[in-house]
């Protein structure tokens, strides 16, 4: 029977051997995990920027719209077959975790699909959503798939960001952004990717109008409660991200934490999330998303075949060399990770890595299979 622990918090542990890890070369893998620390600072809101984010961007596009709380050391989680195999650092601290909250809202866009307030993700976004954000006759033409492959090319500015502040954006080992955030002309919706954090906000706030109800309030009755996660993990939106929907006033929140706020949660969180994601949508012989959507926000996008649905692929093993091909991961700044390995039914939950030592950090947790 397919292992998954209890919603009550109760979660089985198990022995490296009967994991089917060597036990000294699983003890190597985390000792090194643990040593291998980003060179951020501890206190992102004391240095008052964001590295290779908020400190190359020009004033005002790099004013701070929400939190940044003071981040732990390097910590993490390795589960086989559901149970835990091996921990480091502090797995039940809650920390910032950046664009990994992209990957929820990929979650929380399969949620409303099978509430059915997203009838068709290949349908014009203005059909959903009223006003100004998708009216003129460039952004009539983006779609919910669009925007979960980060290939809309939305023009327009949200929450005090121009789209143009991640024009040229490049991400991974090797970027260069010596050009972020210079103009270029924008393609037709779908024919050109990009990471932009703009357009990711614009998805969250997409989606507060169609639930009508708060994404953490959402994610929580629908996910994260289900899964048996903890009461620790939050949400933080910007200062100036209130809207009005229906009369009422709600907060949208982002898909990281390149301005400040964002989700704050723990690496056991995470790794139950992972785990959910690996089992397909499922948990405890419930169906929390629907019946494909896990495979596909892991299908390649046909113009960046090693992304997914806000999910990064290791498609021609473009991201982690010696690492299977169909691993997959949501990935933030700093370096945090939640990596899915599922031929090897192993999900790594690992955080503030040093991003030229992710791929051995992986690469030593896999090489220690049996």
């Amino acid at each position: 029977m397919t292992y998954c622990p209890d919603a009550n918090g109760e979660w089985q542990s198990v022995d490296a051997g009967e994991a089917g890890f060597d036990p000294a070369r699983l003890a190597d893998a985390t000792a090194f995990a643990l040593a291998t620390e980003t060179t951020w600072p501890r206190d992102l809101g004391e240095a008052d920027s964001v590295p290779g984010l908020t400190d190359i961007e020009p004033p005002p596009w790099n004013k701070p719209l929400g939190i940044f709380k003071p981040r732990g050391g390097p910590s993490g989680v390795v589960l086989r077959g559901g149970k835990i195999a091996a921990t480091w650092g502090e797995p039940d601290r809650v920390d910032m975790t950046f664009s990994i909250a992209k990957s929820y809202l990929s979650i929380l866009t399969g949620v409303a699909v099978a509430d059915g307030l997203i009838a068709d993700i290949d349908a014009s976004m203005s059909d959903s959503v009223p006003g100004e954000l998708f009216a003129s006759d460039h952004n009539n033409r983006i779609t919910w798939r669009h925007l979960l492959h980060q290939t809309s090319e939305w023009q327009g500015t949200l929450f005090d960001k121009p789209d143009q502040v991640d024009h040229f954006r490049q991400v991974g080992a090797g970027s260069d952004n010596s050009r972020k955030g210079e103009k270029r002309d924008l393609q037709a919706p779908g024919t050109f990717w990009e990471y932009n954090d703009v357009r990711v906000n614009l998805l969250a706030l997409s989606l507060l109008h169609v639930f009508k109800q708060s994404l953490p309030e959402v994610l929580k009755a629908r996910i994260m409660d289900p899964i048996g996660a903890s009461d620790t993990w939050s949400w933080h939106g910007y200062e100036n991200s209130f809207v009005e929907i229906d009369g009422r006033e709600m907060q949208s929140v982002p898909g990281g934490t390149h301005w400040g706020g964002g989700i704050h949660i723990s690496s056991l969180d995470h790794a139950r999330f992972g785990l959910m994601i690996h089992r397909d949508g499922a948990w405890n012989g419930n169906q929390l998303l629907p019946q494909g959507w896990c495979r596909e926000l892991r299908s390649p996008c046909p113009i960046q075949d090693n992304y997914g649905f806000l999910w990064w692929l290791n498609t021609r093993a473009s991201h982690w060399t010696g690492l299977p091909e169909t691993s997959y991961a949501a990935v933030g700044a700093g370096t945090n990770i939640i990596w899915i390995a599922p031929d090897e039914d192993m999900v790594v939950v690992a955080r503030w890595m040093h991003p030229d030592k992710v791929d051995d950090i992986l690469r030593g947790f896999t090489s220690a299979l049996i």
